[in-house]
């Protein structure tokens, strides 16, 4: 069997400047019949492009903070760890696969990314610039439910799950602000705050906010998005 090769962007411990990567989302791949490969840190615009070339698909993982810079803002106190290399290199290899219109899955991080790289803007810190917000930040453990989210009607992800509604874990303390004119809405939660997105005039370009890498084993809902995720992979 042919397997679509799914390029994984690298986890980065700064101050051990060392490169590592959450199990779930390979087995998250590889459960769906994907082969993971977890691409190095680097911003060099042949080995990107290489790569770009050769794998199906590409997964933008979490990680540190997106940099406010990449949408126009100061930095505030309550925005946390940055990383530069990888912003740096997921700038150049999310160009690349645009172009080549590449299926891409942004996990977290990666759907913040994603929506400021395309214009949108991000709340660097929730608790402190979004009025009413939910705890988006849950304990241990994290393959549980934490809040739950609205599935908009003739979105990608309504398709994959058949649910107008979803239970979710979370994860984070940034979020799409301003979303990227570029991206519609897949999933919101009750606050407001968009919890998936898609660009409909791509092959397959999704991100969501919630962690399918910590709950696919035993969540359907997570299991059917990579599985998507995997099957426009596939597709030549």
């Amino acid at each position: 069997m042919n397997r679509p090769a799914i390029g994984i962007t690298p986890l980065y411990d700064i101050k051990k400047q060392s490169v590592w990567m959450l199990p779930g989302y390979m087995s998250g791949v590889e459960d769906m019949g994907g082969l993971p490969v977890i691409l190095s840190l680097t911003a060099d615009d042949e080995a990107l492009a290489a790569w770009a070339e050769k794998l199906d698909g590409f997964l933008f993982t979490g990680g540190q903070d997106v940099d406010p810079a990449l949408y126009g803002e100061e930095r505030l106190p309550a925005c946390g760890e940055i990383c530069a290399e990888k912003d740096r290199m997921e700038t150049i290899l999310l160009r690349t696969v645009l172009q080549l219109n590449k299926p891409v899955l942004g996990i977290c991080r990666g759907l913040q990314f994603l929506n400021a790289y395309l214009g949108g803007s991000l709340y660097q810190d929730i608790p402190s610039q979004k009025e009413g917000a939910l705890a988006h930040s849950q304990p241990p453990p994290y393959d549980a439910p934490s809040h739950e989210v609205k599935i908009f009607l003739e979105s990608p992800l309504q398709r994959w799950i058949n649910k107008d509604r979803a239970e979710v874990n979370s994860l984070h303390h940034q979020g799409v602000k301003k979303l990227a004119g570029a991206l519609r809405v897949a999933a919101q939660s009750s606050d407001g705050l968009v919890e998936a997105a898609w660009m409909p005039d791509k092959k397959f370009v999704f991100g969501l906010q919630w962690h399918p890498e910590y709950n696919h084993e035993k969540d359907e809902d997570s299991r059917r998005i990579f599985g998507a995720f995997i099957g426009a992979a596939g597709k030549r």
